[in-house]
């Protein structure tokens, strides 16, 4: 699959391709490899400190509606949620359905950053569809997030993170909480 411009860096893209060798999430884990024409990038491109796990690299603003396409096709939460019998709607109610998981992903390691990557982008993308206003933004490390009308930005990834690796916050609650302003 090629990087469309925008492109997108995200697991997906990074597993089918391999590019660079730089496994994703932690960019830091390209600077310790000493790539120096991605060492540079990824100075010029620090702001709000590293992205984690995705980044979206070029304006967004050139195609709004194709990155939040990309965003929100999430493959391994999908996957792993529809083994589990819970189909991923973009609906509230999904987010709470996914809380409900047995967290089986919790396992192995590995998996864990993969899936906080994509339950932060399933997050986003429900809340872009769902509360009048909101958005995505792209910080200027490349990070996604989300901003709602009242200028509040929302790191979804930080949140799916976190829901991955200890259940906390729940998706729905943190949902909950967006919506209300």
């Amino acid at each position: 699959m090629p990087l469309q411009s925008p492109g997108i860096l995200t697991q997906r893209i990074v597993r089918q391709q391999n590019v660079y060798n730089v496994s994703f999430p932690g960019m830091c884990q390209a600077e310790r490899m000493d790539i120096p024409f991605l060492d540079k990038w990824l100075k010029r491109r620090a702001g709000q400190g590293e992205a984690r796990g995705v980044a979206v690299i070029g304006p967004i603003a050139d195609d709004p509606q194709g990155v939040a396409e990309l965003l929100a096709e999430c493959g391994l939460l999908r996957e792993q949620a529809a083994a589990a019998g819970v189909e991923l709607d973009d609906t509230v109610a999904s987010l709470e359905r996914l809380d409900q998981l047995l967290p089986r992903w919790r396992d192995d390691p590995d998996e864990v950053p993969w899936l906080g990557n994509d339950a932060g982008l399933y997050l986003g993308t429900v809340i872009i569809r769902t509360v009048p206003g909101a958005a995505w933004r792209v910080w200027p490390n490349g990070q996604p997030v989300v901003t709602l009308d009242s200028g509040r930005e929302v790191d979804v990834v930080d949140i799916g993170h976190g829901w991955a690796e200890s259940g906390t916050p729940e998706l729905s609650q943190a949902y909950a909480e967006v919506s209300e302003g």
